[in-house]
């Protein structure tokens, strides 16, 4: 019998050596499944179910743990630490991690996982055989996501990116008891800001693909966002004097974003809103409570303070 790291296997337990605990049969060699590596009581003779690893010297060794994942699995594990050189250490249910390394993380830096995040592994051997992670992608995922159901458009919902990129951004939607989840992509104008890798976000579905899988977007659907967005703008107006603001249909784009953080576009639109409901006026660069222009001169007074 040839052991190999990252596999389940069923030895039987040759004999007691202390302090070190037990040696089992591994056929052309024996492994030590340490005291600290028992689930429970065990004697020489019977057959246990073991996992195999290499432990701290590079010695194939067993334990009775169950991991998370086994050699060739895939998982989302935990990210337990960072390492700025080596990588990610991630938890695997055995009281020691694997090592996600750093060439398997994206180029930018804020995009690498952070302490706490989880990430879609499967567990390989390195070269010289030993254990390590690899980001799972849509080959290992896809066995394991499901169709999204027609029932989820429009609807808000948990996501974990898998896959960070410029031009959008890849996730697996949760998708409770059933799997994985459903696979997603969010696109770099649905976002609200570049997401790491690991990270949870809660994302709308905005389209339900014909292959089952679903395109999202971080904001609320136009109706909705513009309401609040209206909203926001009239309570800003309500607390500046005179009810007045030095901003309208004809500031810029980047001076809207700074100050109200949406889009010139969604500015607009709520503005449109405030003035239909006869909310709000505007008079050249300026945007007014309706019945405030009477105050216009203080109010711009005031407003350039």
């Amino acid at each position: 019998m040839s052991l190999i790291a990252g596999t389940m296997v069923e030895l039987e337990v040759s004999r007691e050596v202390s302090p070190y605990g037990y040696f089992l049969n591994g056929g052309d060699r024996d492994v030590l499944l340490h005291y600290s590596e028992l689930t429970r009581e065990i004697q020489p003779g019977e057959r246990v179910d073991v996992f195999i690893f290499f432990d701290t010297e590079d010695r194939l060794a067993a334990t009775m743990k169950k991991p998370y994942l086994t050699l060739g699995e895939t998982a989302q594990l935990l990210v337990a630490d960072v390492h700025p050189r080596l990588g990610c250490f991630l938890e695997m249910g055995l009281g020691r991690q694997l090592l996600l390394p750093i060439r398997e993380l994206p180029e930018m830096k804020e995009l690498h996982p952070q302490v706490g995040d989880y990430v879609y592994v499967m567990m390989e051997h390195d070269k010289q055989g030993r254990l390590r992670a690899k980001l799972a992608g849509e080959k290992e995922l896809a066995p394991l996501a499901f169709d999204a159901p027609q029932s989820w458009l429009n609807q808000w919902f948990t996501a974990r990116v898998y896959k960070p990129l410029q031009m959008g951004t890849f996730v697996i939607v949760d998708g409770g008891v059933l799997g994985f989840g459903a696979i997603g992509m969010i696109h770099s104008s649905e976002r609200t800001r570049l997401l790491r890798l690991g990270e949870e976000v809660r994302v709308r579905v905005s389209h339900i693909r014909e292959d089952g899988r679903v395109n999202l977007s971080m904001v609320p659907r136009k109706e909705v966002g513009r309401t609040d967005d209206a909203d926001r703008l009239l309570a800003f107006l309500k607390e500046r004097p005179g009810g007045a603001m030095p901003y309208s249909d004809a500031t810029p784009p980047e001076i809207i974003k700074q100050r109200f953080g949406i889009s010139k576009s969604a500015f607009k639109r709520a503005l449109g809103k405030l003035m239909k409901d006869g909310l709000v006026t505007q008079k050249e660069s300026w945007t007014y409570l309706a019945g405030n222009q009477g105050t216009a001169d203080s109010s711009q007074e005031e407003g350039k303070k």
